[in-house]
């Protein structure tokens, strides 16, 4: 009845930038008749897509988005110009809550803000490849305590990153 596919591809630029792009893409496999018109199977009810490029912090540099297909064209694809608001947020520092804020129900698009929510776990996913997961440093580990497996004081920290588990006994 319903598909969609979501894609999130990330580049490292020659100018040691990184570019993070995220589209999703929702198809029928029947008729599908909207108030707009009618879409044929196949054709795309949303097409849209985020693009940021962001420092080693994490900080966004550059966004851009669009609205390739929607339901309802001349309106739906107004919005993605405000998507350039997310320029100067970090991914990591409250990025989840300000886009929220800034694009929650009727401030934004639904699709394109649900893209901007996996931004963060796709960067670290692209920036990981340049990182060694298990650096010994005197910096912890990006990956720690960013997941319940990776826990300060969980037995995979205790056993993969000796150096940074953190008993978690009483007193």
């Amino acid at each position: 009845m319903h598909q969609r596919r979501v894609n999130f591809d990330g580049f490292k630029r020659v100018d040691g930038l990184w570019d993070i792009e995220a589209r999703l893409v929702d198809t029928k496999d029947q008729d599908y008749p909207l108030s707009s018109g009618l879409l044929k199977p196949g054709e795309a009810v949303h097409d849209m897509s985020v693009r940021v490029t962001i420092n080693n912090k994490m900080t966004i540099l550059e966004a851009a988005s669009c609205s390739d297909a929607t339901p309802y064209m001349g309106y739906c694809n107004t919005i993605p110009p405000d998507y350039s608001k997310v320029v100067g947020l970090n991914l990591f520092k409250g990025f989840l809550k300000a886009v929220k804020e800034m694009f929650g129900g009727t401030r934004g698009c639904a699709h394109l803000s649900e893209l901007l929510m996996f931004l963060p776990t796709a960067a670290l996913q692209t920036i990981a490849s340049e990182v060694p997961d298990n650096a010994d440093s005197e910096h912890k580990p990006y990956q720690l305590d960013r997941c319940h497996a990776l826990v300060s004081h969980s037995e995979t920290v205790q056993r993969y990153y000796p150096r940074w588990y953190r008993n978690q006994s009483p007193g």
